[in-house]
């Protein structure tokens, strides 16, 4: 079983992992082979003036069978309920030696069991089963990622009177991540902040209607100054083509 560690001011620091599967190897409790040892001690040191009936180490034998199947009977469900989450988004969640919470989410890679337990293996780390708080729906998750993603986005934008066209590619993308989104994945993101994307949508419609304006306008007044120019140039070739051949323009 590889566990990690990790290595902080020189001390050992006890891992998620590591937290997760030593409270697991500690919780083990009373299993049959301690049962089996504790009949096997009461046989061996019975007072032979009184030894025990065989009617009440039958029934012993009997209790001990129960344990031993209702003890396979949990191994089984559990290993099946730990088998259940292989290849699925998992949040783990244990204590360390400093009772510090520490929370891991992962997909589980496969599921080994050992001494009666059940361990995941996320990222090449193995945590006890039993440690798994919340098996999250892969749809679910993307959704949460995509809104966050999308809030942090339109949180860097500039206040809306100090937008410019330098955020055109910004705002663009962001109209086009939320369109393309599925409506349930919409769903994950307020109000506020689709009411917030539509001003800046229609604010930068505004600034480019008004630059493509402005363009146009440079445009044209580049054009009339062309034009005056090769007219004044066209009346300076005439005078000059005048003055050569005596004619008066």
């Amino acid at each position: 079983m590889a566990v990690g560690a990790i290595i902080n001011n020189g001390k050992i620091e006890e891992t998620t992992s590591e937290s997760s599967v030593k409270k697991a190897s500690s919780s083990n409790g009373m299993d049959k082979d301690a049962f089996l040892q504790l009949l096997v001690a009461q046989m061996k040191y019975q007072d032979p003036l009184e030894p025990t009936s065989n009617t009440e180490y039958i029934s012993q034998y009997a209790t001990f069978s129960q344990v031993e199947q209702m003890q396979n009977m949990a191994a089984t469900m559990e290993l099946s309920r730990a088998s259940s989450m292989v290849g699925k988004l998992v949040e783990v969640q244990t204590t360390n030696s400093n009772g510090e919470v520490k929370s891991i989410q992962g997909t589980v890679e496969y599921v080994t069991y050992e001494n009666n337990k059940a361990y995941v293996s996320i990222d090449g780390n193995l945590y006890s089963a039993d440690d798994v708080t919340a098996v999250v729906d892969q749809t679910y998750q993307t959704a949460v990622d995509l809104a966050v993603a999308f809030l942090n986005a339109m949180d860097k934008l500039p206040s809306l009177e100090n937008l410019t066209l330098n955020e055109k590619d910004a705002v663009t993308t962001l109209q086009n991540g939320f369109n393309n989104m599925t409506s349930y994945q919409q769903s994950f993101i307020s109000d506020s902040y689709i009411e917030k994307l539509q001003k800046y949508v229609e604010r930068m419609a505004i600034l480019t209607e008004e630059a493509e304006k402005t363009e146009e306008a440079e445009k044209t007044e580049e054009a009339d100054k062309t034009e005056n120019t090769d007219k004044t140039g066209n009346v300076e070739e005439n005078t000059q083509e005048a003055a050569s051949t005596g004619e008066t323009v």
